[in-house]
């Protein structure tokens, strides 16, 4: 029997990955689960384990070949024309293996298939089960959303793998699960070898780690580990059953060269003080998300990391509305989104970026690096918190196209569909708390950006014209800024540059 060998799901957003080694070459013997080749894609590595026991046959996308999601890797003929059950213990010798249960046979409607933790994406190894779509006993189709996982940065949807009979959800909602864990089974598909299940209170790495198997490290880390003199007990693997990525060398490395002499003591918890009991019967106790956590972690660091300061100005907001109010209409019809203030202030700050490009920069290390581009951070608040999806190359974009981009994003993080790679690489980012009534803020910093643009409530104010009182809508402005980069020069200038492009929008034409 021949069973084919495609590309795993990548990932949101993930469609191609390029093949980086082959453990295997055509006619050797293989296990089930065993890794027959590895695939890199823009933000992790992902390892292709084999579907059953067998042979490997033909390898039709060799190393370096560039490969889309569910495209065919290679072949492999099955041992005795079924799958090999995962073994029980013991020896990690094929032969010697004792038999798991056995898979329920294909005229029963095939093996059952287990529900898996997809990839995460770059730095993340674990998440949380906000909620289950399906109950024990629910039959779902193929590609049907199973449940909702939620990391630090993202939600991610679990698709059902094949279409069946959920029979056992492993991870309850609110559970934290382990990268490639498994979530759940289901029964009714197609057939297929199917890893056994672990015994109850055991988790699937310590079920490998029971069996006995062996699962070789990525040669890549290996040559990493003898170049650097490392022993593999020295470094924790990442990979699938604990296996040791060439990444996860790099980490052991950088964290011997930047460990203390003395690990200093951790700083204390803080501790809630003593609150009535009739007081205690009146509140309530909420988790905090893993969102909202990584937030405030960030945010305090950032106060704890940059040298952070505010400079403020106000704009007079007059010629942008005259310019929004003659032409929103036509803007509409031609380009089938609305004109709002947002791609005034992208493209005011992308001119001012460009005066003054420290505010652009970051620190690294010793180093300033400045950025000869600007991916436009705007932050966005959700029913989960704040994320700050990035247009990229906003510098570069017309005004209909920053508009279309703002507006196709905010959606998305209200739906909380946006993936990891949209909400990472800005170079300066705008705040708008004017749309929730803000009269005057002092943004923080995201790291490792050296400035943040906060727009506020635009309101009429009596101010001198020409020596007489007039009634103008008018909007404060507040730059935070990294003083260990960004000299109070530069900060107000970009600031002063941003307002008179505001209040004199022909300067964005004429590039002054």
């Amino acid at each position: 029997m021949t069973t084919e060998v495609r590309v795993p799901t990548l990932g949101e957003s993930v469609t191609e990955a390029t093949v980086a080694t082959w453990f295997k070459k055509p006619g050797d013997s293989v296990s089930a689960d065993e890794m027959l080749c590895e695939l890199e894609t823009d933000k992790v590595t992902v390892e292709v384990p084999s579907p059953a026991s067998g042979t490997l046959g033909e390898i039709v996308a060799a190393e370096g070949e560039t490969v889309g999601v569910d495209a065919l890797l290679a072949t492999l003929t099955e041992a005795n024309g079924a799958a090999a059950p995962a073994p029980a213990g013991g020896s990690s010798d094929a032969s010697t293996k004792s038999a798991a249960p056995a898979a329920a046979p294909a005229g029963d409607g095939g093996a059952p298939v287990p529900v898996m933790v997809p990839a995460l994406g770059e730095s993340v190894t674990e998440a949380t089960v906000s909620s289950w779509f399906k109950k024990v006993g629910d039959t779902v189709a193929q590609d049907e959303m199973l449940c909702e996982l939620e990391t630090d940065k993202v939600s991610v949807e679990v698709p059902a793998p094949t279409a069946g009979v959920l029979t056992e959800i492993m991870a309850e909602e609110g559970a934290t699960v382990q990268a490639a864990s498994q979530l759940g089974v289901i029964a009714g598909g197609a057939a297929g070898a199917a890893p056994a299940a672990p015994a109850e209170g055991q988790t699937p790495a310590a079920a490998d780690a029971a069996a006995g198997k062996d699962v070789a490290n990525a040669p890549s880390a290996e040559k990493a580990m003898a170049e650097a003199g490392l022993s593999a007990a020295q470094v924790t693997g990442t990979g699938r059953d604990g296996r040791i990525m060439k990444e996860d060398v790099a980490a052991a490395i950088a964290a011997a060269k930047s460990a203390p002499a003395a690990a200093p003591a951790s700083a204390p918890a803080q501790v809630r003080a003593p609150v009535p009991a009739d007081d205690a019967a009146r509140e309530e106790r909420v988790k905090m998300t893993r969102l909202r956590q990584t937030i405030a972690k960030r945010l305090k660091d950032s106060q704890n990391t940059a040298a952070m300061l505010t400079t403020y100005n106000e704009v007079d907001m007059t010629e942008v509305m005259e310019l929004r109010k003659q032409y929103k209409d036509q803007f509409e019809k031609k380009h089938g989104v609305r004109l709002g203030f947002m791609s005034f202030f992208t493209k005011a700050c992308c001119h001012a970026l460009k005066e003054v490009p420290e505010v652009n920069a970051e620190i690294d290390g010793t180093d300033i690096v400045y950025k000869n581009f600007v991916h436009m951070g705007v932050a966005a608040g959700t029913p989960t918190g704040l994320v700050v999806p990035v247009i990229r190359d906003a510098d570069s974009m017309s005004f209909a196209e920053i508009e279309k981009a703002i507006a196709e994003k905010g959606k998305r993080a209200r739906e909380g569909k946006l993936s990891m790679a949209e909400m990472q690489g800005g170079t300066f980012t705008i705040s708008n708390g004017g749309v929730y009534g803000s009269l005057m803020s002092s943004p923080i910093l995201n790291p490792p950006q050296s400035g943040i643009l906060g727009m506020h409530k635009i309101q009429d104010r009596p101010v001198a014209i020409n020596g007489k009182v007039e009634i103008r809508p008018m909007m404060y402005l507040a730059l935070s800024y990294d003083h260990r980069i960004v000299d109070g020069k530069g900060a107000v200038t970009f600031l002063v540059r941003v307002k008179e492009a505001l209040e004199d929008p022909r300067r964005l034409l004429m590039d002054l």
